[in-house]
This record gives C-alpha cells, sequence and structure tokens, in this order.
C-alpha cells in the first residue's frame, strides 16, 4: 500500500500526466451529465426506465439482455430516452465497417499504408459514415420507443409532443445524431489532450456506471433471503475478483516467436561476412488476437434465432433462443464466436506480410526459411493459439448465463461476469495503465504495476 500512494504522488508530481488525467475526467463528467439529459419530446419524468417498462409489458428475456448491453455501453443513456443514447456506438460500428472494407478496397488498403497523412483521411472517412450510421439508428432507436418500449396509447403522459408528427422525429433525429456526433468529438479530445485511448474509455465509464447499481440490486435480492446473503454476496465478490484475474490473463498472453536480424558488417582485409545481431527480439502473437470483435458479431447475428420462433411458437426449443439465459441460446452463441474468432483473426493478421517484412529487413525466424515459409508457420502457429483463446473467449462470453439462476439473482449484475462489458473493462484499464506507466518510466519513476507479467508484457 506504502509503494502504491507513493505511485499516486509520483504521479500527481508530474504536471504534464497531471493535466492529461484532470482533463480526462473533465471530459467523463460532461460525457456523465450529457448522458442525462432527455429528449426535448419526451417527458423524462414520465419515462422512468425503459427497460422496467418493457419488462412490465411481458418483454422477454432477449430483448430485456439485449437492450440491457446496449443500455450499459452508454450508461443508462439508451435505456432513459437521453440526446446521448446513441451513445459513441455508431462510431465504433462505423470502424468496424471501414476495417472490415479494407480487406477489399484498394483505395481504402493504399491508405492504410500511408502512415499519418492516411489515418488522417480514414479518420475522417470514419467520422462521415458515423453520420450515416446515427442517420439509420436514430430513426430505428424512436421507432423501439414510440412502438415497442413506450407506445403512444399507453404512455401519451411521456410525450410532448404526438410521436407520429414530423416536429417529434425531424428535431429528435438531429438532436440524436448531435449527440453521438459530440461523443464521438469527446472521445478524440480525449484521445489528444487526455490519457488513453477516448473511445474506449466513454464505452468502459458507461458500462461501469451501472456496476453499483447493479451490484445494490443483488445485494437487496440475496439480502432478503436471511442470513446467508451476506455469505452469497462475499463468494460473489470474491468470483468475480477471480474472473476479472482470468480476463487480464486472456487479454496479455502472447505467444513469442523469436526473430533474429543478419546484419552486414566490414570485415579486415575488404572481405564480407554475415554477422547475426547479439539481441534477440520477439514477434509477439496474442492468444485472444480478435479480442472481443468476435462477441459483438456474434451478439449482432443472435437476433435471427429468436425470429425463428414465429416459425412454430409452441416448440419449447425454438422458443429458448429468445432468452439470453437459456442453454440453446448460449450453445449457438459460443460456436459462432469461436468461428468468428478464426475469422477475424484470419483477415486481421496478416502472416504474409510479416514473412514479407521480416525478409526485407534481414530478419529470420530460427530453423525456418524466410517467405513462404516463415509465413505458413506463422499462420500454424497463429492457428493452434487461436482454438484455445477462441474456446476461453466462448466461455466468458456465456459466463453470465452459466452464474445467473445459481448464484446470481438479479440479470444487471450477472452481465458483469463476463461478456463483452467485462473484457472492454480490462482491456481499456489494461491499456490506460500501459500509458500511465510509459509517463512514468520516462521520468525514472516505477510504474504502477512492477510485476514480472508487466515487464513481459508491456502491460
Amino acid at each position: 500500500m506504502k509503494e502504491f500512494i507513493q505511485t499516486l504522488k509520483n504521479i500527481w508530481s508530474l504536471k504534464e500526466l497531471r493535466d492529461k488525467i484532470i482533463f480526462t475526467l473533465g471530459i467523463i463528467l460532461v460525457y456523465r451529465f450529457a448522458s442525462y439529459i432527455s429528449l426535448p419530446a419526451i417527458n423524462l419524468a414520465e419515462v422512468g426506465d425503459l427497460l422496467e417498462h418493457y419488462k412490465n409489458q411481458g418483454g422477454n428475456k432477449q430483448g430485456a439482455g439485449l437492450l440491457g448491453l446496449l443500455s450499459s455501453f452508454t450508461g443508462g443513456a439508451f435505456s432513459h430516452a437521453s440526446v446521448m443514447a446513441l451513445g459513441i456506438m455508431p462510431y465504433i460500428s462505423a470502424s468496424i465497417i471501414v476495417q472490415l472494407m479494407g480487406m477489399a478496397i484498394p483505395y481504402l488498403q493504399k491508405l492504410q499504408k500511408d502512415g499519418e497523412s492516411g489515418r488522417n483521411t480514414l479518420n475522417q472517412i470514419t467520422r462521415w459514415l458515423t453520420i450515416g450510421v446515427c442517420l439509420v439508428q436514430a430513426p430505428s432507436y424512436l421507432t423501439s420507443i414510440t412502438q415497442l418500449f413506450l407506445p403512444y396509447a399507453q404512455f401519451s403522459s411521456a410525450y410532448y409532443v404526438e410521436p407520429n408528427s414530423i416536429m417529434f422525429w425531424l428535431p429528435s433525429i438531429v438532436i440524436l445524431v448531435a449527440g453521438s456526433v459530440f461523443a464521438m468529438w469527446l472521445g478524440e479530445k480525449i484521445t489528444d489532450k487526455g490519457i488513453g485511448n477516448g473511445i474506449s474509455i466513454l464505452i468502459m465509464v458507461g458500462i461501469l456506471s451501472r456496476l453499483p447499481e447493479a451490484f445494490v440490486q443483488e445485494m437487496a435480492v440475496q439480502n432478503g433471503k436471511g442470513g446467508m446473503g451476506s455469505i452469497m454476496i462475499l463468494i460473489e465478490v470474491i468470483f468475480w475478483m477471480l474472473v476479472v484475474l482470468l480476463a487480464v490473463v486472456l487479454s496479455v498472453a502472447v505467444r513469442k516467436i523469436p526473430i533474429q536480424y543478419v546484419s552486414r558488417a566490414q570485415a579486415r582485409g575488404g572481405v564480407n561476412r554475415n554477422l547475426m545481431q547479439g539481441a534477440r527480439q520477439w514477434i509477439p502473437l496474442k492468444v485472444n488476437a480478435a479480442g472481443v470483435m468476435p462477441i459483438i458479431f456474434a451478439q449482432a447475428l443472435m437476433f435471427v434465432p429468436g425470429l425463428l420462433t414465429k416459425v412454430d411458437e409452441s416448440n419449447t426449443f425454438l422458443a429458448g433462443f429468445k432468452n439470453v439465459f437459456s442453454w440453446q441460446y448460449n450453445v449457438l452463441f459460443a460456436l459462432l464466436i469461436i468461428i468468428f474468432s478464426f475469422f477475424y483473426t484470419a483477415i486481421t493478421i496478416p502472416v504474409n506480410q510479416m514473412a514479407d517484412d521480416l525478409k526485407r529487413n534481414g530478419g529470420l525466424v530460427p530453423k525456418v526459411r524466410p517467405g513462404k515459409d516463415t509465413a505458413d508457420y506463422l499462420d500454424d502457429i497463429l492457428s493452434k493459439i487461436t482454438l484455445p483463446g477462441a474456446i476461453f473467449l466462448s466461455i466468458f462470453a456465456v459466463l453470465p448465463a452459466i452464474v445467473h439462476g445459481s448464484f446470481v439473482q438479479t440479470d444487471a449484475f450477472a452481465l458483469f461476469f463476463g461478456g463483452t462489458s467485462l473484457l472492454i473493462m480490462v482491456g481499456v484499464i489494461l491499456d490506460t495503465v500501459q500509458q500511465i506507466n510509459t509517463y512514468l518510466l520516462n521520468h525514472h519513476y516505477d510504474g504502477l504495476m512492477q510485476s514480472k507479467l508487466s515487464r513481459t508484457t508491456g502491460y
């Protein structure tokens, strides 16, 4: 504890780092304040929590669970009809689209290789595409409010303007788009002048803002059962800390491929000979190279099985796909995550380009011929480590369903035991700690995480 307090003093003593942290906290406060501003056409006092309205009207587990996940990314703004209801997710969607299109469109591939100027152009394309995504998502969000969650016939007092009029739709769409663009601007400001990746930090803050409320609800339910409630809460906290530890291991686990570089040195007498450099370097191949993207892709496709219930509503097996905590839903969910892990890793890790760059720079993997043999070797290693990484990732994704009902009683708290939310939180915190460590080490201070793990992985 004494060393940790000293580290905090070191952080505060560095003016540049202190200013960046204060700036980041200020932007976060602005973002959280904006998430509580409701749309002008909706009476927030009458709205309450859209999730509660939905459950009270008999909403199914799938809708409530998916809406809860979206709401967690925006810190509750999605479920409270806020001007920031769309949050930063349209920007994330646009970034994914640009990344995937970059695999097929030569112009985008060229921009990716053009250095700083190419990145600036890609960022500008992503910003414009974000507005396009917002123009699609905003009407969909308003439709879900006016027809599904808050139908005008039942909740007429929740609207200042009739939702079928142009005076409701046009201003609301413009405000939702502006709110999402404002969130994107805040995230970029954190990246430029603050600490950490701004977009990721805003998502993490939205997720963490729901944790205290979820924990209090879980405590209330457990304590209502009698004397065993406090013991169960303690067990849940210990298990949650263990899950977080495993998530950290999954995020930083790498397979190091040793490489050596060949340099030509002028020997005495004018004869050239190959000399191996003394320092050996490594290519770190992450066990979970795809990150949370397989979970996001799989989650998007899990809307489809729920539609099969319309074919035969009496079929109990198909009905299970409407419940995010059912075994049918989670088995299919886990399989899709494994498939997408291999797919996303294959399109984002260019082993052929890595092999060509090594050959061009005089690098080689010991006992492996440069060129195609090196590419095949890297691809083989990547395939072998992706399988356990994908299985581990799928277990994390379905862990909320495993703990729900067994000892975690509330839906909201169960979502923090795995899935996208936990992995995003762990990844963002590790990235931010790494940047803080860089500042401290550059000024000859000890970092926040002085351990063998941090020294070998950079975290």
